[in-house]
This record gives structure tokens, sequence and C-alpha cells, in this order.
């Protein structure tokens, strides 16, 4: 039985990557903080692996104690990292810093396996096609506008300029499932009969089920794939009302007061939004990284590398996808 240990596995990509590795009878090593929850990795099968990434010689403790037992890991997926934050410059310290003070680690210790999976972001590139509206590809070069979307690049170029380290790295666009909060703050206001679209000019949105990640990971694995990168999604471009729309449908299409917000004002309250968040120490949802974001109109991106050289095929498009995430929050009393 090969093993395989998920950083950051606590967290909804996370959780979702332990239950693939599970279902591929994998020995599966949860990488979790010590203050994680665990309320996602209860099976009797998942081995909980406390590491500090924040102290190098806590952390080479905690990696020394495995290899002693267990040699190293065959695959690392490394999920852990920071989505939104007060302190920006945590974002380098976090998905850049960090990440690179693991892989020295594993360096020092001869610990490096077969495949080092990072997952990164299609927020590296920015919004680098606004004007031809074509998709951003593999080899486009990033130019990204969030602090956020820096972080993460930075750690990929730390990582491909590793002589011969065996690297695979994936960068989905916006990744929505079971358990993901962001997201679920949208099917919230819709509940409460509230649809907020952010400016006037078309927005082309790509998203990528949870599950459908994970089976890209684990197919990358099957084909020991190595030193490449790519890029995920469902394969299909939607504008900005389908997401709502769908969610709508799965919520018996209650009455909704459809808003549509200018960028100006966006830009406004994301401002107002980030001060209250340094004011109450608590990381809000709406920050001008977040803005940034919404505002960029084009997320399409070609995923036609995963396609052929993983046999990448998303089982989930928008409406399925949704339909099982807003039965798994009302399952569990979210909404």
């Amino acid at each position: 039985m090969e093993s395989i240990l998920i950083t950051g596995a606590s967290g909804f990509i996370g959780s979702f990557i332990v239950e693939e590795a599970l279902n591929r009878r994998f020995s599966v090593w949860a990488g979790v903080r010590t203050s994680s929850s665990r309320e996602y990795l209860q099976h009797r099968k998942i081995h909980i692996l406390e590491l500090d990434m924040t102290r190098p010689d806590v952390l080479r403790t905690q990696l020394s104690g495995y290899k002693g037992t267990h040699a190293k890991f065959d695959y690392i997926v490394h999920c852990a990292g920071l989505t939104k934050c007060i302190d920006k410059d945590n974002f380098d310290r976090v998905n850049y810093a960090q990440t690179r003070r693991f892989i020295e680690v594993l360096r020092d210790l001869n610990m490096i396996p077969k495949q080092f999976i990072y997952i990164s972001s299609l927020s590296i590139f920015g919004p680098i096609h606004e004007k031809t509206n074509d998709p951003i590809r593999e080899k486009d070069l990033p130019k990204p506008n969030t602090v956020y979307g820096m972080s993460k690049l930075k750690a990929e170029i730390y990582i491909e300029g590793l002589p011969g380290f065996p690297y695979v790295i994936y960068r989905p666009t916006g990744v929505y499932g079971p358990r993901e909060r962001d997201y679920f703050l949208m099917c919230k206001s819709i509940k409460q009969h509230f649809d907020v679209a952010v400016g006037f000019r078309r927005q082309n949105l790509t998203f990528v089920y949870v599950k459908d990640v994970a089976r890209a990971i684990f197919l990358g694995i099957e084909k020991q794939t190595c030193r490449r990168t790519f890029l995920l999604s469902d394969g299909q471009v939607y504008n900005s009302r389908t997401f709502s729309r769908y969610v709508c449908n799965e919520l018996g299409n209650p009455f909704v007061f459809r808003l549509t917000i200018p960028l100006f004002l966006l830009k406004v309250v994301s401002l107002l939004a980030e001060f209250w968040a340094r004011i109450t120490r608590k990381p809000g949802t709406l920050n001008l990284d977040k803005y940034k974001i919404m505002k960029q109109r084009n997320w399409q991106c070609d995923i036609s590398p995963a396609i052929t050289e993983l046999g990448y095929t998303p089982e989930y498009n928008l409406e399925e996808g949704v339909k099982e995430t807003i039965a798994w929050y009302k399952e569990k009393e979210w909404l």
C-alpha cells in the first residue's frame, strides 16, 4: 500500500483529497496543525500527523519521527495555505515561505517523494486576457494583481526552479462543493431573497467541483506525471447569473431581489470591509484582493493538456455540482 501525505487535510479541498486517497486504498496521512479541526477526518484509516510549518526545527523533528518508523512518503499533496487573512504579509509567509521551508526540510531528510503535488490557483495569472477574451493557457505569462496570487506564483517559481524535483502543480479555477464557505454565503443570501452581481459588463466565469480536483490529482499519480503544470475547470464557461440560477432551482425558486453593484461601489465596500477586519482582527470574505478577483471579467482557461495527458474528464458540470452541494448544505442544516 503506497503512502500519501496531504497537508491542509482539515480544510475544504484537503479533506476531499483525503477521501479520494482512502477510496483508492492509499495509506493516508493527514497533515494538520495542532489547532486544526478534525471534523472531516474521522475515518478510522486516517493517520493524523501534526506538522508545524512555522518552526523548521519542530517540523524536522515531526517528519524525522515519521521517517524513523515508515521511511518516506510515496506522494505528498501540499494543500496547506491561506486564502484569506488580515495581514497581507501572511500570504507570502504561509503560501510561499512555509512551502519553501517544507521542501527544504524534506530534502535535508532525504524524504523527497515520487511526486510532490502543489495546489496552486488560476489567480496567479491575474486579468491577462480581459480585452481579447481568450482562454488562459498554461504557458501564458502570469501577471498576478492580488497578494494571494503573487504568493502562489512565488511558490511555483521556487518549486519549478529545483533541479530534478518531481513536482506536479494544479491551478484550479473557482472550486466549490460541500463544506466550502465562500460560495455558501452566496447560497445563503439567495435563500434570504437577495442575489448580487458585480459590474455591468459580461463576466465569463469558470468553476470546478471539488471532487473533480481530487480526481485529477490521482490521475496524475497514476500516470506518474512529473514536472508538469495543469489548469483545472469543468471545461465550460458560465455567465455571472448561472451559479445563482442553479442555486435558486435547488432552493425551490424563492422570490429573489436581483441587484447589480457597480465596480466603484464594490471597491469602496471592500476597503471598508478590510478596515473593519483589521479592527476586529477577524478576516472577512470581502477585501481588496477579493474585489480584484470579482472585478476580473474573463476566467476562461484551457484544460486540454489535463484532458490529453491525464485523461481528465470532469464528472460534474455546474448544475450537477450545485445540486449535490445544496443537498449537503441542507442535510447539515447550513441552509
